[in-house]
């Protein structure tokens, strides 16, 4: 993401975590930004900049030439996925969409290398283009695997929330039962208000 797009989404109110600036000026960014939460509007807004953004960087390649040009065409198609990406994942918010962004990461890096790979010849250029297929391996699979991890930790934290709702309504219970035990102590009206008592108090119909 430019300067320029940065500095219009801060002037509109989108909220843009800091990692995120870093990493989102380049598509060789090895790792998907972690964008703060975002509004319907502010994602809007994101992506209508992203292609304000690409528009002004493809004008900026068309002054250039040969495999200059065609590198400079890639990493303006790159940002421009990687903009509307971490878009996407911050208005989701879900690990799911923050490993396509990351994904969307790895291949804008992948391309972007590929072109710059035409450069060279022969076996040298073979080595290149494999170790650019490599590191986009690598890169979804860690995407992969981060997604994997949260998912495991949302399900974990959701499984705790149940049996901490179900321990503490096995001690609602126990404490009704030793009112309505006391309640047994007593007699006629001062029973029956004893009892109700310990309904209302443990929410007990």
């Amino acid at each position: 993401m430019s300067r320029l797009m940065i500095a219009l989404m801060l002037g509109a109110g989108v909220a843009v975590a800091a990692p995120a600036v870093a990493q989102m000026t380049s598509p060789m960014a090895p790792h998907a930004s972690m964008t703060m939460p975002m509004t319907k509007d502010g994602h809007a807004m994101a992506k209508k900049h992203a292609g304000m953004q690409y528009r002004i960087d493809k004008e900026a390649c068309a002054s250039l030439g040969g495999n200059t040009r065609d590198i400079c065409m890639t990493e303006a198609k790159g940002n421009e996925k990687i903009a509307l990406a971490d878009a996407d994942a911050a208005y989701a918010n879900t690990p799911k969409a923050r490993q396509t962004a990351r994904t969307v990461h790895a291949q804008a890096a992948h391309d972007v290398a590929v072109e710059k790979c035409d450069d060279l010849a022969g076996n040298a250029k073979d080595v290149c283009v494999k170790e650019a297929d490599a590191l986009l391996v690598k890169g979804k699979a860690d995407a992969k695997v981060d997604r994997v991890a949260a998912d495991a930790n949302h399900d974990a934290a959701v499984k705790n929330s149940e049996v901490r709702k179900e321990a503490n309504a096995d001690k609602r219970d126990a404490d009704f039962n030793v009112a309505i035990e006391k309640c047994d102590a007593l007699a006629g009206a001062a029973k029956d208000a004893c009892v109700g008592t310990a309904k209302a108090q443990y929410g007990k119909s």
